[in-house]
């Protein structure tokens, strides 16, 4: 037995054809499209079929507001975007920043601790709602001078808070995946704490939370119409003005699938680099 080359048990080194699909085995591609075919297919006949039907197909799924709405709504999503570019940029940042703090050892640095903890607990506990009506609504109301008045800036401000408390969790999730002896390592070539963060623990630690960034950033892409509740013209805003004008709920239906294209690629590309984490893995395992 010393000279057969030991193997790699499947579970290690098994690898899936596709996350949507499964392993298929040959055939199962066509099981797996009949099969989606007969039950979305039961679904739809169930719903096309109701006594209410009719109603909710001109209420919801007018064609003729649909296309005459579409370019309206669509142009009002370049705010969302906009928002979203900016708020994302900030909170990479700063709950970087919260994320060091919270994980600074050693006595002298717990006022940081307690701070970035507080801060944290915080903003996670408040409905995101709330602070945006509180520091879009109330911060203007004080008529403080050189303090902005505009909606979307406080927008974005109440964002950046509130998404910074998530990210900042993330963040500290892998600065403590990282083993502490690379740590040590980087101490015993001569490099001070703070440089060790910097070069060695960070970018592997931010290397291993990318997937679930990516997830927050899908999250802070539907936030962005909550600011619609402090007066920024947006796409719900606009959607609201559009239904309102119409008497016709269609309008919603654009918004949603406006938000759908564009999230979903960003949902594959999450997927993606989960793939290609796996298979990196696997490889590292098999060697």
């Amino acid at each position: 037995m010393s000279g057969v080359a030991p193997t790699t048990p499947p579970i290690l080194l098994g690898s899936r054809n596709s996350r949507l699909l499964g392993r298929l085995r040959p055939g199962g591609l066509f099981v797996a499209i009949g099969s989606a075919v007969v039950v979305f297919g039961v679904i739809g006949f169930l719903i096309v079929t109701s006594p209410g039907w009719p109603q909710v197909q001109e209420s919801f799924f007018n064609a003729e507001i649909f296309w005459e709405t579409l370019p309206e709504i669509t142009r009002a999503l370049w705010k969302n975007i906009q928002l979203f570019v900016l708020a994302e940029a900030f909170i990479l940042v700063f709950a970087l920043v919260l994320a060091v703090m919270r994980s600074l050892p050693g006595p002298v640095f717990f006022p940081l601790r307690l701070m970035a903890v507080v801060y944290i607990d915080i903003f996670r506990a408040v409905p995101s709602v709330l602070v945006i009506f509180v520091l879009g609504l109330g911060a203007p109301a004080l008529q403080l001078p050189n303090v902005p008045t505009d909606p979307f800036i406080w927008g974005l401000v109440a964002l950046t808070l509130l998404w910074s408390a998530y990210v900042a969790e993330v963040y500290r999730a892998g600065i403590e995946s990282v083993h502490p002896s690379q740590e040590a390592a980087a101490r015993s070539l001569g490099l001070s704490r703070a440089q060790g963060l910097r070069f060695v623990v960070l970018p592997q630690a931010i290397r291993r939370v990318i997937p679930p960034l990516m997830n927050d950033a899908i999250g802070l892409t539907k936030d962005t119409a909550l600011v619609s509740f402090i007066g920024v013209i947006e796409v719900f805003r606009r959607t609201q003005n559009a239904a309102g004008g119409s008497f016709n709920f269609t309008p919603y239906l654009v918004c949603g699938l406006l938000f759908l294209l564009l999230t979903i690629p960003m949902a594959r590309f999450v997927d993606w680099l989960v793939a290609r984490d796996r298979k990196r893995q696997m490889a590292a395992l098999a060697r």
